[in-house]
């Protein structure tokens, strides 16, 4: 049991003063990965400053739609049917989130489908901050073969008992944090903390149910963030090489449709570390398009001026394992 495991994380006599004073361990199921996708299940686990467990929550939520991929998290539309619309949890949800650092395993993800909730109840997640336990884990240097949940809790001896269950993953999220933050506060590693804004412009468009339980193929809405994404704090070190790594600084543009939300996929390069340009030019690094053959501008550009172009597939397996600036 994870309440179990306190006197097992060995924190340092003296704590940073600038690490956060507690924190929202989060994990959301949700129907599927776009913009028009609902969350259908929520877990938290509320620890205190220094990673002690205060308690746990989680819910299920009624999408009022398909659940998408059941095969994954083995949620049907039967189970879901009589559980509580988002609105009707965002009170509770809110106050476990209330002054706390968001801590998810990709919380770009986690963060974005909770404000997108928030903000078609006509209101605002009460979160100022969030830590990627995937950019902490690159901060520490952990020795991991990837950057799954999975590898993390095998790293710190963390079972899994029901992968894709929101509060079981919560649970072994929550006890991989707590060493990581305990070593970090002892080598007074910074913290990877990003900024949250809120969704403030919202229109929604109705979602067809699919009985047969398919998964895609939803019209994507209006959303669109309060937020100007900020600079990249690296220098471009120049184009990407082919069966090399990104390097951060390096400057990523998309074109065409993507399989995943197109502001999702430049959250994680932005994440990783690289910079996201709006168009190609002689500095670009990298194009990513699932369409290379298309006539689009920057696909054009890209080959007259002989930018490396890669699909969205291998750009995530990139985004895996990118190299600091400076190495």
């Amino acid at each position: 049991m994870l309440e179990d495991r306190a006197t097992a994380v060995s924190s340092p006599t003296q704590w940073p003063a600038a690490y956060p004073k507690g924190y929202a361990v989060v994990d959301v199921e949700t129907t599927g990965l776009a913009r028009d996708d609902r969350i259908i299940s929520a877990a938290v686990y509320r620890l205190d400053e220094r990673g002690g467990v205060e308690d746990h929550w989680y819910t299920l939520v009624n999408p009022e739609r398909d659940p998408g991929p059941v095969w994954i998290h083995g949620l049907t539309s039967e189970t879901l049917e009589g559980a509580p619309l988002f609105a009707d949890i965002a009170e509770e949800f809110a106050a476990r989130l209330e002054g706390r650092v968001l801590v998810a395993h990709n919380a770009v993800f986690d963060w974005q489908m909770i404000a997108r909730e928030y903000a078609r109840a006509q209101r605002e997640a009460p979160v100022r901050q969030r830590l990627c336990t995937i950019a902490l884990s690159k901060e520490l240097g952990l020795p991991l073969p990837n950057f799954k949940l999975e590898s993390l809790a095998a790293h710190y001896g963390v079972v899994q008992q029901r992968a894709h269950h929101a509060l079981d993953d919560a649970r072994v999220l929550a006890e991989a944090f707590r060493p990581s933050l305990a070593a970090a506060a002892a080598g007074e590693v910074r913290l990877p903390l990003l900024e949250c804004r809120p969704l403030t412009e919202w229109s929604d468009r109705p979602v067809p149910r699919q009985p047969s339980g398919g998964y895609g193929g939803y019209r994507p809405s209006s959303w669109r963030p309060s937020r100007k994404r900020p600079a990249c704090p690296y220098p471009n070190p120049g184009r990407y090489e082919d069966g090399k790594h990104l390097r951060q600084g390096m400057r990523v543009a998309f074109s065409g449709d993507t399989s995943t939300e197109r502001e999702l996929l430049e959250d994680r390069a932005t994440e990783a570390g690289l910079h996201v340009a709006s168009s190609i030019s002689r500095l670009t690094s990298l194009l990513v398009t699932n369409d290379p053959d298309s006539g689009t501008s920057k696909v054009v550009k890209a080959r007259q001026f002989g930018t490396p172009v890669v699909d969205e597939a291998a750009f995530g397996q990139l985004l895996r394992d990118v190299e600091p600036a400076g190495e």
